[in-house]
């Protein structure tokens, strides 16, 4: 059995994992990212197992068809939108995921909404040229942070601008007032939520329902002063209108 590890342009894939267990299997991983057809035709012939990291490697229906040995196709997280489904079921290739994480992407939008609120990417520039102190920094207690969607993520958010003593709203196409209250926040209605945000932050997953939720509409009804956190795809906000 061989297997393909793809796109793993840190190195560190071979110490993510216990790849040992993996008894009489090869694996190969690939630094590179191959971006040409038949090249990655060519290199992945071979493979009865590929694992794509993320979707930088999309695996349209003319790549999947090239590939008489695939017999699994797995993504690094729960789903990936690159990969063509229906091709891959018509080769009788199954297709999984990884357990996803919560932690990680609640890290990464806290992480954006401070270096935005204290400036921290301007002012660690500026001391690293001999100046300091040039800006003064934006408190959270007492703001309001409204989140689009309230899952698994939206949820690990809300419980952290608890503690920094915000006020929490939400909104999305099926929350309940109940799930709202479980998680500490309030629902409110869509318009409220982008008119009422000081930082607004987006955790729904892409679909047709939710591409473009947020488009020119929504952004003339937040506050001149309001930050917009989008860590989930990136057509869900649609910048052209």
């Amino acid at each position: 059995m061989k297997v393909a590890i793809l796109d793993d342009y840190q190195s560190v894939a071979k110490d993510m994992a216990d790849w040992n267990s993996l008894s009489g299997a090869t694996i190969d991983f690939f630094s590179d990212h191959e971006s040409d057809e038949q090249n990655l035709v060519n290199r992945l012939k071979p493979f009865d197992i590929i694992m794509g990291m993320r979707e930088r490697t999309p695996f349209p229906k003319s790549l999947i068809d090239q590939l008489p040995n695939l017999k699994l196709l797995i993504t690094s997280g729960a789903r990936n939108a690159s990969f063509d489904l229906e091709a891959a079921t018509n080769q009788g290739i199954l297709v999984c995921g990884t357990q996803g994480s919560g932690e990680g992407p609640t890290e990464l939008t806290w992480g954006l909404i401070l270096a935005l609120l204290r400036n921290i990417p301007q002012e660690d520039k500026l001391t690293r040229e001999g100046k300091w102190g040039t800006s003064i920094g934006i408190g959270l207690k007492g703001k309001t942070i409204g989140l689009l969607g309230l899952g698994h993520i939206g949820s690990l958010v809300a419980k952290i601008a608890i503690a920094f003593d915000m006020n929490v709203i939400a909104w999305s196409q099926n929350l309940t007032s109940e799930r709202a209250a479980e998680c500490g926040t309030r629902l409110v209605s869509k318009t409220d939520l982008f008119e009422l945000s000081d930082i607004l932050s987006i955790h729904v997953r892409l679909s047709e329902r939710t591409r473009g939720l947020v488009s020119e509409p929504e952004l003339n009804l937040m506050k001149k002063t309001a930050y917009l956190i989008n860590i989930s795809r990136g057509p869900i906000v649609d910048e052209n209108r």
